[in-house]
């Protein structure tokens, strides 16, 4: 078992690292690109580009209470690298890393962003038809938790190796 987990762990860390990547670099380009508030059609105004600055969680709630965002962000980070330390399933790595980058991504953004430590705001420029503004991180963080019912609803173990399909050769 220690050896499946070893094989797993570099694929959730490698997917958690490029969508901090991607999401640090997307939010990057926005803020050198975009101006603040003002939409850029990408298909129509189903998706636009609009840069916007989250103080709260999704759809700002919790604006005023940045710092206690902060805190559940690291908690879940902490939850999270553990969990992924015991995976063996690599769909678990798959859901998990998503997870991962996801959450490491935005706490970075409330550590060091302005317009103070802890404080800080996420960097929102993807905006769906005016429901809602997000970014790269918050795709991931959708995308893993919907992996993680998924998994959860077909009974798939996340410390178990998946059953692998008997080699027709040997038999």
């Amino acid at each position: 078992m220690r050896a499946r987990i070893r094989r797993v762990l570099p694929w959730t860390l490698v997917l958690a690292a490029g969508i901090i990547l991607l999401d640090q670099g997307s939010k990057f380009w926005a803020e050198a690109t975009l101006e603040r508030g003002v939409g850029v059609p990408v298909i129509g105004e189903l998706i636009q580009w609009r840069l916007v600055y989250n103080p709260g969680a999704a759809f700002g709630i919790g604006g005023d209470y940045t710092w206690i965002l902060t805190l559940v962000a690291a908690l879940a980070v902490i939850g999270l690298a553990v969990f992924v330390s015991r995976l063996s399933s690599i769909r678990w790595a798959i859901a998990a890393g998503a997870l991962f980058g996801g959450a490491i991504s935005h706490l970075g953004d409330r550590l060091f962003r302005e317009p103070a430590f802890a404080r800080g705001e996420i960097v929102d420029f993807i905006d769906y038809a005016g429901y809602f503004i997000g970014n790269v991180a918050d795709i991931a963080l959708v995308l893993g938790a919907v992996g993680v019912v998924l998994l959860s609803l077909m009974g798939v173990s996340p410390r178990r190796p998946e059953p692998r399909e008997p080699d027709p050769s040997h038999g």
